[in-house]
Parts: structure tokens; C-alpha cells; sequence
């Protein structure tokens, strides 16, 4: 499951999506805009999907990970918008019946969406 979203993104909610009764955890990512970036303090990022072509490459990356690790489920949301400092802009959930194929599969995809970043980003800082 993959989640474009310009609201505010709940992480029970996106591991309530992958739990099962067969899962012996779940693995998750929480990403939030930080105060500082590059050396200067942030005031904030905006992350747009211009193309509209986000979800697709988000769902190729979840792909991916299921192709690779042996997990039950994979769930991401992805928030767009402008975010201030704190807010979460990135959840993975991954359910697995062993850590280590969550761990793993997680941070595979954390990976993935830093070096893919698919969408663009536009940070704001406080000096400028």
C-alpha cells in the first residue's frame, strides 16, 4: 500500500494497515523535517509530485522489497505539501514474521526513497 497525502500522516494507522496474525513484528520509519539542514536552520520543506508519477515510483520500490525479503505486508505514506519542523513527512511500515527480513526490507526502502526521491523538494531556510 502506498499513500500520496497532503494531510497530516498517523503511523498507528499505517501499521494497522500491514499487522497480521501471522506477523512477529513490525518494522517502521518515521521521517521528520529536521531544524537544520546543509548548515543553516530549516524553517521548511515542501515536497511536491509535480509529474503525478510519485505513487508509481513509490510502488515500484515496495516491489522491490516484497520481491527481496519474505514479509506479509508494506505499507508507505509519503505527505506533500509545505511541512514545518517536526512534522513527519515519511512512514514505512513493514510487517514480517522475523525482524530481521523487516529490518532489513525497511531499510531498504529508506534508501530507496532518499536516493530516488520521488518527489521534489524544496527546502526554506530561516536566513534566507
Amino acid at each position: 500500500m502506498v499513500e500520496i497525502t497532503r494531510e497530516p500522516i498517523s503511523p498507528q494507522a499505517v501499521v494497522n494497515r500491514v499487522r497480521t496474525a501471522e506477523s512477529g513484528c513490525v518494522v517502521t520509519y518515521i521521517g521528520l523535517i529536521r531544524q537544520h539542514s546543509r548548515g543553516k536552520r530549516v524553517s521548511s520543506v515542501e515536497y511536491r509530485d509535480s509529474d503525478g508519477a510519485a505513487a508509481r515510483r513509490l510502488e515500484g520500490m515496495v516491489a522491490q522489497a516484497a520481491k527481496r525479503w519474505p514479509v506479509e505486508g508494506i505499507a508507505l505514506a509519503h505527505r506533500v505539501g509545505k511541512l514545518k519542523v517536526g512534522e513527519i513527512n515519511l512512514v514505512i511500515a513493514v510487517a514480517a514474521a522475523h525482524r530481521q527480513e523487516g529490518f532489513a526490507a525497511t531499510q531498504y526502502l529508506v534508501d530507496a526513497f532518499k536516493e530516488q526521491m520521488p518527489t521534489s523538494k524544496t527546502e526554506t531556510y530561516q536566513d534566507d
